[in-house]
C-alpha cells in the first residue's frame, strides 16, 4: 500500500520551500517579529497562549505544528488541525486600551477572516523571503504557486479563500501597504517579546554562536520600518556581515549534502522547548515583561 499523502505532497512549492532547513530555522522568527506589529491579533494570541510565560516554547510548538501540516500524512495533519480549532475557540475578546490607531474595545477573534489572513500572511511572506535570501530567487510563476499553497494552508485552519489577495504580486503589494500604512504599533509586551525573539533564543551555550548568526540573518530579513519600530540597530557593519553570511548559506547548497540541508527542524524546536523549561526550573525568566 502506498503511503498516505499529505496536504502538500512532493512537488508542491510550499513543501519544497519549507523542506530547506535554513528556511524552517528562520521564517518563524521573522513572522512573529513582524506579526507583533499588529496589536489586535497580538493581544488576542497573547491572552490565550503560553506567550507570556514561555514565548519561545510557543514559537517552537507552533513551528512543530506547522511542520506537521507541511509534511505529515493527512490523517496526522487532520488531528492537529482539529486540536488547533479547539484552542482557537477561546481566542475571542477585545482590546482593553487604545493601542496605536486601534481603539479600546476593538474586537479580536481567532476566526475573524481578516485576522486569519494576517496570521497566514506573516508566515507566507517570511517563507518566501527566507527562501530567496538563503536558497535562491523564485520565478514569478513559483511565487504564485507558493502563494496558492499558503492560501490553501490558511484554508485548512478555516480562513476563507475570498479574503486572500489573488496572486503573489497582489500579496506583496498588500504587505508593502501595511508597512507604509502608519498603523504598525507595538504594545509594551509585544516590544519585549519581539526583541527577545530577535535576539535571545534559549539554547545550550555551545550553540550560542550559531544562534547569534541566525539572529543576524533574521534581523537582516526584516523590513527597515520594522527594525526601526523595534529600535533594532542596523549599521553598515551589520549589513556587511549579513551579506557575507547569507551568501555563504546560498553557496553551501552546492556542497552540503541534501540529507543535511533538507528536512524538518523538529530536533531544534524541541531543544528550544527543553532549554526554556530548564531556565524556568532554575528560576530564570527568558524575558521580563512590563507590568500591565
Amino acid at each position: 500500500m502506498a503511503p498516505e499523502a499529505g496536504y502538500f505532497p512532493e512537488g508542491s512549492m510550499l513543501r519544497h520551500v519549507q523542506s530547506h532547513r535554513a528556511v524552517g530555522q528562520t521564517y518563524g522568527q521573522r513572522a512573529l517579529i513582524i506579526g507583533a506589529t499588529h496589536p489586535v491579533p497580538y493581544v488576542g494570541t497573547s491572552q490565550a497562549t503560553l506567550a507570556k510565560e514561555r514565548p519561545f516554547e510557543r514559537l517552537a510548538r507552533t513551528a512543530l505544528a506547522f511542520e506537521t501540516v507541511f509534511f505529515a500524512p493527512r490523517t496526522e495533519a487532520d488531528r492537529l488541525l482539529a486540536a488547533v480549532h479547539g484552542l482557537h475557540q477561546r481566542v475571542r475578546g477585545e482590546l482593553d486600551r487604545d493601542e496605536g490607531s486601534f481603539g479600546r474595545g476593538t474586537p479580536y477573534d481567532a476566526f475573524d477572516p481578516e485576522l486569519m489572513l494576517w496570521t497566514m500572511a506573516m508566515l507566507a511572506d517570511s517563507s518566501r523571503v527566507a527562501f530567496e535570501t538563503l536558497v535562491r530567487p523564485l520565478t514569478a510563476g513559483e511565487k504564485d504557486d507558493l502563494w496558492a499553497d499558503w492560501v490553501r494552508f490558511g484554508e485548512l485552519f478555516g480562513m476563507p479563500r475570498s479574503v486572500a489577495p489573488p496572486g503573489a504580486a497582489a500579496f506583496e503589494q498588500w504587505m508593502r501597504d501595511w508597512y507604509a500604512s502608519g498603523r504598525m504599533h507595538l504594545t509594551a509586551e509585544a516590544r519585549v517579546v519581539g526583541l527577545a525573539i530577535a535576539r535571545d533564543m534559549p539554547v545550550p551555550w555551545p550553540m550560542t554562536p550559531g544562534i547569534k548568526t541566525t539572529n543576524l540573518v533574521v534581523q537582516g530579513m526584516l523590513p527597515p520600518a520594522v527594525r526601526d519600530l523595534y529600535g533594532l540597530r542596523w549599521s553598515p557593519a551589520h549589513a556587511l556581515a549579513w551579506r557575507a553570511v547569507t551568501a555563504g548559506v546560498r553557496g553551501s547548497r552546492h556542497v552540503v549534502p541534501d540529507r543535511v540541508r533538507l528536512g524538518d527542524n523538529s530536533d531544534l524546536h524541541r531543544l528550544v522547548i527543553r532549554s526554556e523549561r530548564a531556565a524556568a526550573a532554575r528560576g530564570r525568566r527568558t524575558m521580563d515583561l512590563p507590568a500591565v
